[in-house]
């Protein structure tokens, strides 16, 4: 089992994404989530960190489970997180930019998240945010870096 969680709220075209001030991924756009803690699945954790990280409640039924990403040597603890998503009316209502302890959230472009070229984004999630939307099955993405840069994401399904 993995020690974290990552979901990705989305709305029409938007995702809500978090601009971290820690590590991993500090100064980058991100998913929210976070560590399980002992005793819960990884929805659990995933219910509880977004309503840590955004205030929002929501059920079990309204999160997907998508897969995992893993990394080889990118440094932190545990080798990989779940993925999740979490679909919300296009005209869902959640005022943003918002500080909060963990970053400032704010709703982004799907298609600006997922640019190659953009450097504020965490540098795996243009390579499987799309696939996550797009496709019904689930994937396991493993990433190779060397230090922090990415090298390459394998993609492979999870049956």
């Amino acid at each position: 089992m993995y020690k974290y969680t990552l979901g990705f709220i989305i709305s029409g075209s938007r995702v809500l994404l978090i601009n971290r001030e820690k590590q991993p991924w500090k100064g980058c756009w991100n998913g929210l989530g976070g560590k399980i803690k002992v005793g819960e699945t990884p929805i659990e954790s995933l219910i509880r960190e977004l309503k840590e990280e955004t205030d929002l409640d929501f059920k079990i039924n309204q999160i997907e489970p998508k897969g995992e990403v893993t990394w080889d040597v990118f440094d932190v603890m545990g080798q990989g997180l779940y993925l999740f998503l979490i679909h919300v009316p296009e005209n869902f209502s959640y005022v943003t930019p918002k500080a909060t302890d963990e970053g400032i959230l704010d709703w982004k472009e799907i298609d600006w998240v997922c640019d190659f070229d953009n450097l504020g984004v965490a540098h795996n999630i243009p390579h499987f945010l799309k696939i996550l939307i797009d496709e019904k099955n689930n994937y396991r993405f493993k990433c190779e870096f060397e230090g922090n840069a990415l090298l390459k994401v394998i993609k492979e399904e999870i049956v």
